[in-house]
């Protein structure tokens, strides 16, 4: 299941080339709040996987090798 090499290399290059400051998501209407976007830099860090408490349940949030997020319970 663990990408080769160049592979890890490529999707640390692109996790790492999406380190912007992230902007505000625009609002879905006047009364509405504007939705808080985060980038995976700011969650992730130089990790691969993080772990999300929310209730009484621990989530894992992982980066695959290709570049994509997994979430599990």
């Amino acid at each position: 299941m663990a990408g080769t090499r160049p592979e890890l290399e490529q999707a640390a290059a692109l996790h790492r080339s999406s380190a912007q400051p992230a902007q505000p998501a625009p609002a879905r209407g006047s009364c509405a709040p504007a939705a808080r976007r985060l980038r995976s830099t700011e969650l992730f860090g130089p990790a691969q996987e993080i772990e999300i408490e929310h209730g009484q349940a621990v989530y894992r949030l992982r980066l695959t090798s290709l570049g994509k997020l997994i979430l599990t319970k």
